[in-house]
């Protein structure tokens, strides 16, 4: 089977229209939205890529899927019974399958986005709520690689678990490390990272060679060949999907 390559996220990426809204679905605004698929795991439920929309305010919902998302430009709000969560441009948020919301945004939006369309029909324990991501939240210490799989010391390392879905599948969170050289591995786990603080290089050993920087977004599809190499600290946003078959 062909590995996919690791796929960087381009915030000036083109999108195409999309089918717009149901006028039922909402309140003001446009119905128009347009969006590019970057990957799929169509038999997992699991999509990423970005998305665009203008000026919009939706009607009373439980938000229907899974979704984490780091804003590119505008200003989501986010309306729950009981409060109000702001999201501008350069922050990432997390809503919860079967969360009471508004979606509403004064102005254009653009974001990236992973989607779980969960299918088990398992519910997220509540109490749901929008979650904002801080990038510099406090970590606990959490277990490095195996020493049989580093071509260097063992690292430092550190996490931040902000959701994990009812699944047990969907884990995202904020992650830290000394520098490391880790072996060419078939990666495990679908994975977009964010990078806040550092650099990395990742080579697939056939040729191609990688390097992302702080405030570079990819994604590493499950099964993708790939060696990481940071030679100093590095801290980033995980978004993990660990199927379960």
């Amino acid at each position: 089977m062909t590995k996919l390559p690791i796929i960087p996220f381009d915030p000036h990426a083109s999108t195409s229209p999309l089918p717009e809204w149901p006028a039922e679905d909402i309140v003001s605004g446009t119905r128009q939205h347009s969006g590019q698929l970057l990957f799929e795991d169509k038999a997992r439920g699991l999509s990423a890529g970005i998305w665009e929309q203008g000026a919009n305010e939706s009607r009373w919902m439980d938000y229907p899927v899974n979704e984490f998302m780091l804003v590119l430009e505008g200003e989501v709000v986010i309306v729950e019974e009981g409060r109000t969560v702001s999201i501008k441009a350069g922050e990432s948020f997390i809503l919860p399958k079967g969360l009471r919301c508004r979606w509403t945004q004064p102005g254009h939006v653009k974001k990236f986005f992973v989607i779980f369309d969960d299918p088990s029909g398992l519910k997220n324990p509540g109490p749901l709520g929008t979650i904002k991501i801080d990038p510099g939240v406090k970590l606990s210490p959490s277990t490095p690689p195996a020493a049989a799989m580093l071509l260097t010391p063992v690292p430092t390392q550190n996490t931040h678990d902000y959701f994990s879905d009812a699944t047990g599948q969907l884990n995202i969170g904020i992650w830290d490390t000394t520098g490391y050289t880790r072996k060419l591995i078939p990666f495990p786990r679908h994975e977009l990272m964010h990078l806040l603080e550092g650099e990395v290089t990742m080579d697939d050993g056939a040729g191609t060679v990688q390097r992302f920087k702080a405030g570079d977004t990819f994604f590493v599809p499950m099964g993708t060949p790939n060696s990481w190499t940071c030679k100093g600290y590095l801290r980033k946003i995980f978004v993990i999907f660990q199927p379960k078959q």
